[in-house]
């Protein structure tokens, strides 16, 4: 049975969430909507989704907060599209910093909205553009780290799990597969979203900063990433293949 991408449209205004709702649906997909960070946590306790649209205004807990909630438990892994009535630069940061995928402001259209879940959902299903990809996944050790590509794990030296939002690990696997090599913003952008990539610069910067802290990398000296003025970055350590993964 062909696999129908299951949409979770939290937003407290009705009106939008029934009519994103019936759009999404008559373009194929299954969706489900809930009002609040309350009927979000039930629902998700039950039934897995494909994709998150959450609205960031909303009375009690905000998308914000639920966002790094998610992003901190068992969905870190789930996709999180964010919407917002504010045309806030400021807004879009702090929701990239939380974790989310993508941003989307209010009022948009439908047909956006769809195609902006749509390139997500795509996103999150591949692996990096231009990287060679192998038939099995493959245990990368570099410093104090080990990223298991099979089960998309990053380890401390403890074998402690650290959790990577999918932004976090695609923007890790270029590094990965192209260590000590300076690889400046536009090349970032085009190897972690390919042709779906939203040249906002900022944003590669931000993924950057939340990758660094994942890794416990000191941004004022870093070990792991380090920038390179009017160029990029560089992923300074050799990475060494440990060994296959069945």
């Amino acid at each position: 049975m062909e696999h129908v991408d299951h949409i979770l449209i939290v937003d407290d205004d009705r009106e939008i969430r029934e009519l994103v709702g019936n759009y999404l649906k008559k373009n194929g997909l299954r969706t489900t909507v809930v009002a609040d960070g309350r009927q979000m946590r039930a629902f998700l306790e039950t039934t897995p989704v494909d994709l998150i649209v959450l609205d960031i205004m909303m009375p009690g807990d905000d998308g914000l907060l639920l966002c790094r909630e998610l992003r901190a438990g068992k969905h870190k892994t789930t996709p999180v599209l964010m919407l917002t009535a504010r045309n806030d630069e400021t807004d879009r940061i702090i929701g990239l910093e939380m974790g989310a995928d993508d941003y989307l402001v209010k009022p948009f259209a439908a047909r956006e909205l769809l195609a902006r879940i749509n390139a997500v959902l795509r996103r999150t299903r591949m692996l990096p553009p231009n990287l060679v990809v192998t038939e099995t996944g493959r245990l990368l050790a570099f410093g104090r780290w080990r990223l298991d590509t099979s089960a998309r794990h990053l380890l401390d030296q403890d074998g402690t799990m650290v959790a990577l939002s999918g932004a976090e690990y695609r923007l890790l696997r270029v590094f990965l597969d192209h260590p000590q090599r300076v690889l400046n913003r536009d090349q970032l952008l085009n190897l972690t979203q390919g042709r779906d990539a939203d040249l906002f610069d900022r944003s590669i910067d931000l993924l950057v900063s939340r990758l660094r802290q994942r890794l416990l990398d000191d941004a004022r000296e870093p070990a792991y990433i380090k920038t390179v003025r009017s160029e990029g970055y560089v992923f300074s350590l050799p990475v060494e293949i440990l060994g296959e993964q069945p």
